[in-house]
């Protein structure tokens, strides 16, 4: 039990890390409008509403990717608990995306994508992650 809640956090570390350096990439892919400021989340909520849809597509496939190689990462580490450890670092990315849609609104279909798509990708990579390579 021990190493499948190590897997998790292992997991949450890395989706984590994943997610920050995609918004990092994302905003020299997709930088500020001139004279934006970011100080308070009304800022953010403008943000959100003018940016391009390109850019909205980068944050969910962003969550996305984030999700899978989380879930792999954890999936990987846990030995029996593979498909448990997955899951749950997707279900911390759900309930990051919902408390993010609560402060922030979004449009609805980065919601749905945001709350959709983590399940099964972590079901993937629990699968995929499951599979050795034999000589």
């Amino acid at each position: 039990m021990v190493r499948t809640i190590l897997a998790v956090l292992a997991g949450l570390l890395t989706a984590f890390l994943l997610i920050f350096g995609l918004e990092m990439l994302g905003m020299a892919l997709f930088p500020l409008p001139p004279g934006t400021t970011l100080q308070t989340e009304a800022d953010l909520a403008n943000l959100v509403a003018m940016s391009s849809t390109g850019k909205k597509i980068w944050v969910v496939c962003g969550w996305a990717i984030a999700s899978f190689a989380g879930a792999w990462v954890a999936a990987r580490i846990s030995r029996q608990r593979r498909v448990m450890a997955a899951v749950a670092v997707a279900a911390f990315i759900v309930a990051g995306t919902v408390m993010n849609a609560v402060a922030i609104p979004h449009p609805l279909w980065m919601n749905a994508l945001g709350v959709l798509l983590p399940i099964p990708l972590a079901v993937l990579a629990a699968r995929l992650a499951g599979r050795r390579n034999m000589p």
